[in-house]
């Protein structure tokens, strides 16, 4: 292998874990969402350091061509963190509609309660003034 492309692989495998890791640190991807993209790149990192291994776990599962076997679990990675967004995007949009429904509740109890008011100080109710009307 080329030590100018091996240097590039663990390069760029080590680069993406800092950004998975600098990311969750400043609170811009929770770690139950970053755990397929460090699961890519520790995978990364290995067949960057390793390069023998992914041609081994190719003979093993009986793929002819090593980058085959990247690029299914690439693809792989990629379908089990858009599974997990769409868990959670239904999740949430549950919750959304949840608060919505309660939001819209409340509004309407408000403004119910404000008729009322207003209702009771607007009616002047009996006169005081002693004539009887």
């Amino acid at each position: 292998m080329n030590p100018v492309t091996y240097a590039f692989g663990i390069t760029a495998a080590v680069l993406a874990l800092i950004a998975i890791v600098e990311l969750m640190r400043r609170g811009t991807l929770r770690e139950r969402h970053a755990v397929w993209w460090f699961v890519g790149g520790v995978l990364a990192l290995v067949i960057a350091i390793f390069p023998q291994t992914l041609t081994w776990a190719a003979q093993v599962l009986g793929v002819s061509v090593p980058t085959n076997l990247v690029f299914f679990v690439a693809i792989g990675l990629l379908f089990l963190v858009s599974l997990q967004y769409g868990a959670e995007l239904t999740r949430i949009e549950e919750k959304l509609r949840t608060l919505a429904e309660r939001s819209a509740f409340q509004e309407n109890r408000i403004a119910e309660l404000e008729r009322a008011i207003r209702d009771q100080t607007s009616d002047p109710g009996p006169s005081r003034d002693g004539d009887g009307t």
